[in-house]
């Protein structure tokens, strides 16, 4: 560690003279302050970030769950894909969705009441996603408020919404996230010079000019018009503080480093394909948050009634769960079973993408929380009991690790609270009717 005080641009004005070259180069340590938790210039911490990644159809009662609670020794057999990271992992056992007389519209009550704290009327979602409360209150400095990513395929599968009708669609494609994430938009926050984009400037202005003339607009305007013209200007409001970033050199990131284009690959259900295509959006997600891009991202392994096959084959992950008969020996339905490790095996790439990223003492899985969730328990049935729920990541020290919680018959909603909590957002309860908590989930709380 350097002690004299030194920036990146200083570094490498020695080296470049005048030229206005940018060059894009990794945050050395002697960029950090000596405990390795700060950018020495500003003093801001190294930011925590947060994750979903939802997959469909549950997991087997008994072969995902600890044996023992607190610190465990080892996984359930359907989660030995991720043993490397057991101890940067939290296991939740026991929670479950309370209906309070509504229906359960399977495939769908399960996955939205966890998700947004509230049980869905038929398919009516009433309350955001837990992700778009989350990203915003740490979202809005960065050029995404957040990234969501659909693996089969679909956008239309991804679990993050604002409201009933807004779902915010999954990307499908890794070469046009790759695009979108590091095109010629992107502002490397490790360059030695930055030059706004006129274009950006432009816009800008555009904006500027509209909200001057707003009152002289609205001033003869009936009630419920100038009610839509709130919403409106609240929007490009949005889109503003986007474009005033746009606008300011980034902060320099230590583990920023621009990933290379992948190949075009197919899109799809069948499990390899979908496979492939998670990989490649973790590295992709894992550098937008390293380089500052998002703090938010949503993953969307599957649908939940999990359309996944393999190749060459019809029926689909969810028709095996009901018509696939159960071994009476092995006491489970095999077939169905080995889609389980497929889909944790994923799981694990995305964490091996946020940990293989050094941030100063830690690692960017250790600065994340990642909150994996899924749509029903014992999947044959559509059991909105003992909900399989995972989380990965320490959120920068704000939850420790290596648990297995068991909470039999409480509410999941437990686990959004707690979630919410570790995050910096003052709630102290969430949820509503039966799924409404004020019991955040203590054990993991650092």
């Amino acid at each position: 560690m350097l002690t004299r005080h030194i920036t990146r641009r200083s570094a490498l004005r020695g080296v470049l003279g005048a030229a206005t070259v940018s060059v894009g180069i990794p945050l050395l340590d002697c960029f950090l302050d000596t405990n390795g938790v700060a950018l020495a210039d500003t003093g801001a911490p190294i930011p925590t970030r947060f994750a979903t990644w939802f997959w469909g159809c549950g997991l087997n009662p008994g072969r995902w769950e600890p044996k023992s609670t607190g610190k465990f020794d080892a996984f359930g057999p359907e989660l030995q894909p991720l043993e490397a990271y057991r101890s940067k992992i939290n296991v939740y056992s026991g929670l479950k969705v309370y209906l309070d007389g509504r229906i359960n519209t399977v495939h769908f009550t399960g996955e939205v009441a966890l998700l947004t704290g509230t049980v869905p009327h038929a398919s009516t979602v009433e309350a955001p996603s837990i992700d778009t409360i989350i990203a915003d209150a740490i979202g809005t400095r960065t050029r995404f408020r957040s990234l969501e990513v659909s693996c089969t395929g679909d956008p239309l599968h991804s679990q993050s919404r604002r409201s009933a009708s807004a779902i915010n669609p999954g990307e499908v494609s890794p070469v046009a996230l790759y695009t979108r994430i590091f095109g010629p938009d992107f502002a490397d926050p490790n360059a030695a010079t930055f030059t706004p984009d006129p274009r950006i400037m432009a816009k800008r202005s555009a904006l500027s000019v509209v909200a001057e003339e707003r009152r002289d607009f609205m001033a003869d305007l009936g009630a419920a018009d100038k009610a839509r013209m709130d919403e409106y200007f609240t929007s490009l409001r949005d889109i503003e503080q986007q474009l005033d970033l746009e606008l300011q050199k980034p902060a320099p990131l230590e583990a920023c480093s621009v990933p290379g284009k992948p190949d075009a690959t197919p899109t799809g259900t069948e499990i390899s394909v979908v496979q492939k295509n998670h990989k490649l959006f973790a590295g992709l997600l894992a550098n937008a948050l390293a380089c500052g891009q998002t703090r938010v991202i949503n993953i969307a392994y599957a649908n939940a009634n999990s359309s996944l096959r393999k190749a060459g084959a019809s029926q689909t992950h969810h028709e095996y769960t009901h018509e696939e008969p159960v071994d009476p020996v092995l006491g489970y339905q095999p077939e169905m079973t080995t889609f389980y490790a497929a889909i944790m095996g994923s799981f694990a790439d995305l964490l091996t993408a946020l940990d293989s990223i050094r941030e100063g003492d830690r690692t960017l899985l250790d600065r994340t929380l990642v909150m994996a969730s899924t749509d029903s328990g014992y999947a044959k049935i559509h059991a909105l009991d003992n909900i399989p729920l995972l989380t990965a990541g320490a959120a920068g020290g704000r939850i420790k690790t290596g648990l297995h919680v068991q909470a039999a018959g409480d509410p999941g909603t437990r686990l959004g609270l707690t979630v919410q909590q570790a995050m910096g957002l003052p709630v102290s309860t969430w949820g509503n009717a039966s799924m409404e908590t004020s019991k955040p989930i203590s054990e993991v709380l650092a």
